[in-house]
């Protein structure tokens, strides 16, 4: 039997990665893929389960499913991901408008778990080693066809107190070097044009493989491939090695743009947090990485109402943003986690930590007004994404905006551009803290 499936990925990229997987499996078995889950048979709904804030997303999303069910089109939910592998039977008894799931282990078995619960009439809870799953397979690309995820190496073995993903993802595994060229080469041959490289923590790529660090290795042979532009993602600080900032600043494909979390650079709280760094090695890291790399715009995460977290702590963090100037941060309030060390920890109160986040935002802001205003008149590659009706304009991307979590390049064209092209941008103002311009 043949079915229409729908998928919808929540969260993280890495987790788009394993939609896309699923999806690939889907098809080879004879089914239809549909964008629409209330044209399918079957709804699966690949969850983010980081935060309680993206759990309470991914239940929203079923219960709106649910109502489609009794409406009498769609006949079946799936949830898979990260949601299912924290709660586990909780989901199934809390949620019984769900007819089955699949943990973070068992995405491979999509195929059988569809067949169970349409055929069997069972409810399946699939909960396979998280610590040994297999990470490679084709993939149906999600993404636009310009760009496209290339993850590296899949759980994480840093045990931030705050995090929950070494229970979700499992132990470290990079993936081989061989197998990844590979993929990257049919990524490449498909006309993808940016590939972005990301896993947990793309710094200690190959450590777990043979005790040496082979992020370096591994870009220098994706470099030889075709594609225009290399963006990475998630690199911690303290396994930056001088071999990788050596190629990075010596590849012209990979962009000097840097996603490095540092969480916040009070010692007193990075220690609490079993982070590695202090505030000195932050700061000596990104003062080196801006020497060497000209042009640089660093991305980080940032955590407010950490445990230990007081005033003055929260004010060396703000005063710590206004210093380095990073161009890119996403501040979040903490969140205490169930099962994670800090969520036992004294920490601020839920409204004090979303004030402060505020407060970190505004900073921030400030930061990024007066980065902009330093590129006016300058020209940027800009990657085009697409034409706005209604602001009548083109938009796309610089080396400095990664897709989804960025912003936006407004440009003004007199030829039409195709989505994919790359133009050169002369840049005139700001809209809305977007860079605005005109096509060179």
């Amino acid at each position: 039997m043949s079915y229409k499936i729908s998928f919808t990925s929540l969260g993280c990229a890495k987790n788009q990665v394993n939609c896309e997987q699923m999806m690939s499996l889907v098809q080879s078995a004879g089914h239809e893929i549909v964008p629409d889950p209330a044209a399918a048979d079957v709804a699966v709904v690949n969850t983010c389960g980081f935060l309680a804030s993206a759990c309470e997303e991914a239940i929203g999303h079923v219960l709106e499913l649910a109502e489609l069910k009794r409406a009498g089109g769609l006949k079946k939910i799936l949830i898979t991901g990260c949601m299912a592998q924290r709660y586990k039977a909780d989901v199934l008894e809390e949620l019984p408008e769900i007819d089955g799931i699949l943990g973070t282990g068992s995405y491979g078995d999509i195929v059988q778990a569809l067949s169970e619960v349409m055929e069997a009439g069972l409810r399946p809870c699939r909960l396979g080693n998280i610590h040994t799953a297999p990470q490679n397979g084709p993939r149906i690309l999600s993404t636009p066809p310009w760009y496209a995820y290339l993850r590296i190496a899949e759980g994480c073995d840093n045990h931030c107190a705050y995090c929950v993903i070494p229970s979700l993802r499992g132990k470290y595994r990079s993936r081989p070097m061989g197998e990844l060229l590979d993929e990257a080469a049919e990524l490449s041959s498909a006309g993808v044009k940016e590939l972005l490289v990301i896993a947990q923590d793309i710094t200690r790529y190959g450590t777990d493989l043979n005790g040496e660090h082979q992020l370096a290795a591994l870009l220098r042979e994706l470099c030889r491939l075709d594609f225009h532009w290399i963006r990475l993602h998630y690199l911690y600080p303290d396994e930056i090695t001088e071999e990788l900032i050596a190629v990075i600043a010596g590849e012209p494909k990979i962009l000097p743009y840097l996603d490095i979390p540092i969480q916040h650079c009070s010692d007193g709280i990075l220690k609490a947090m079993n982070r590695r760094d202090t505030k000195e090695s932050i700061r000596a890291l990104f003062q080196t990485l801006r020497a060497r790399i000209p042009g640089l715009v660093l991305r980080t995460s940032l955590i407010t109402g950490l445990p230990g977290e007081g005033e003055a702590e929260f004010e060396e963090l703000c005063e710590f943003l206004r210093e380095q100037k990073i161009e890119r941060a996403g501040v979040f309030p903490f969140s205490p986690e169930d099962g994670t060390p800090a969520a036992q920890m004294d920490h601020v109160d839920s409204e004090e930590a979303a004030r402060r986040a505020e407060i970190a935002v505004d900073v921030q802001s400030d930061v990024i007004d007066g980065y902009n205003e330093s590129l006016l008149g300058t020209e940027r590659e800009v990657l085009c994404e697409g034409f706005h009706r209604q602001a009548q304009m083109f938009h796309g991307r610089s080396y400095a905006e990664s897709p989804e979590i960025d912003g936006r390049i407004w440009f003004s064209s007199e030829e039409e551009p195709e989505p994919g092209d790359f133009v050169t941008v002369r840049l005139t103002g700001v809209m809305d803290g977007e860079l605005t311009g005109e096509r060179v």
